[in-house]
């Protein structure tokens, strides 16, 4: 019995790894780096949605070229439908601030029929998943009236 602290630490130990990649969100999709998402949307392969809220839209400035969609809103799907011209093949980038949000909302628009959505999880501020949009130095455009 004077063993068992020892052994609950080592079986703690042992499956910390397991615990934390459980918990870990991983896509339902496609993902794509911030700097191939901004290639891409600059050559008009890719229609880049930016899905945070408008206080940082204002806080960071958007991604060049990013509509400004609002994840919120209860006609999100709509709006990116009226976005992509109701073409629910067309390419789609979803970012967000380090890539949570899009990770949800990628498996959302996916069941919702959208076929080509792509993930950008490392977002505008970085995450495990990349340095992000802003710390790349990828162009940003200014939205003071968001």
């Amino acid at each position: 019995m004077s063993n068992l602290p020892a052994l609950r630490r080592l079986l703690a130990i042992c499956l910390l790894p397991v615990a934390l990649a459980a918990c870990a969100p991983s896509s339902a999709g496609p993902e794509l780096g911030a700097p191939e998402a901004h290639r891409r949307a600059q050559a008009g392969e890719l229609i880049l949605i930016d899905i945070r809220r408008p206080e940082e839209w204002r806080q960071t400035g958007v991604a060049q070229g990013a509509a400004r969609i609002d994840m919120r809103r209860p006609d999100f799907a709509d709006a990116v439908l009226r976005q992509v011209d109701g073409k629910f093949d067309a390419p789609i980038g979803i970012i967000c601030r380090t890539g949570n949000r899009t990770t949800q909302m990628q498996k959302a628009m996916l069941d919702a029929g959208f076929t080509q959505v792509y993930n950008i999880r490392e977002g505008m501020a970085g995450s495990a998943a990349g340095p992000g949009w802003l710390r790349q130095g990828l162009p940003v455009e200014r939205c003071a009236n968001c």
